[in-house]
């Protein structure tokens, strides 16, 4: 295969691609993302779970106004998503070495039973418990899936997706090269996938309560289906091979 360098585009051999590398599986995460970032704002709590850059302007907020109690909440949903980007990494590790199942498909089967959980929480429950379990879900699923068939995405937040947006679309207009346009409209993709979740999930969220976060099961389900189907299939000899960006 020939890599990109100094700019220069990289074109890669598709079948050298896993299946949880395709860009599709990519979109379907990033949709859930969308949806969890509005179920914990509107319904658990007001904080944002799938990234930690908001609640960290937060937690200096109630710090500089002298809040201590306040400013301790934000130490819950910071605290989860730096123990699952550790978990993650702990267990991937060892799972591979069982070469059993790939990690990717592990992961996703665990947050769907995350999902069933959180669904029976009742609504009078501390939001911290759906707060903590998704903020360690989405570090997880950060840390695991990270590029789209030799493109690095981020499947719980976009600041990266709307940088790459006008980083490429400065080359094309530049180098005159399709190329940039193909990979800024990839970024601008995965924003709408991940708006689209977040309105799908306000309507869920004022129509279904806490049991709004079923609706996630479904494009997590289509995934598990299909990464199952690939390891005991077409890649059972390549349960060994790292995805890209590990």
């Amino acid at each position: 295969r020939r890599t990109e360098k100094g700019g220069k585009r990289m074109e890669n051999n598709h079948k050298e691609y896993l299946e949880c590398e395709r860009h599709w599986v990519f979109a379907l995460l990033i949709f859930v993302g969308g949806f969890y970032g509005v179920y914990t704002y509107l319904l658990r709590g007001g904080v944002f779970c799938n990234a930690q850059t908001a609640n960290f302007v937060l937690f200096a907020i109630e710090l500089g106004n002298f809040h201590w109690s306040k400013a301790a909440y934000y130490l819950i949903p910071m605290t989860a998503y730096m123990a699952g980007a550790f978990v993650s990494e702990a267990v991937s590790i060892k799972l591979t070495r069982v070469k059993f199942l790939r990690w990717e498909t592990v992961l996703v089967a665990i947050e769907i039973l995350f999902i069933i959980v959180l669904g029976f929480i009742p609504d009078s429950a501390p939001f911290q418990i759906s707060q903590i379990a998704i903020n360690f879900i989405c570090s997880m699923q950060y840390n695991t899936f990270r590029q789209a068939e030799g493109i690095p995405m981020a499947t719980t937040f976009c600041t990266n997706h709307v940088r790459q947006v006008g980083i490429h679309l400065h080359y094309f207009l530049t180098k005159r090269d399709l190329t940039f346009l193909k990979r800024s409209m990839r970024h601008l993709g995965m924003l709408g996938m991940f708006v689209l979740g977040g309105v799908i999930g306000v309507f869920a969220c004022h129509w279904m309560g806490g049991k709004a976060i079923w609706v996630t099961a479904v494009p997590m389900l289509v995934l598990f289906i299909s990464l199952l189907r690939a390891d005991l299939t077409v890649e059972k000899e390549r349960l060994h091979t790292l995805p890209h960006g590990h």
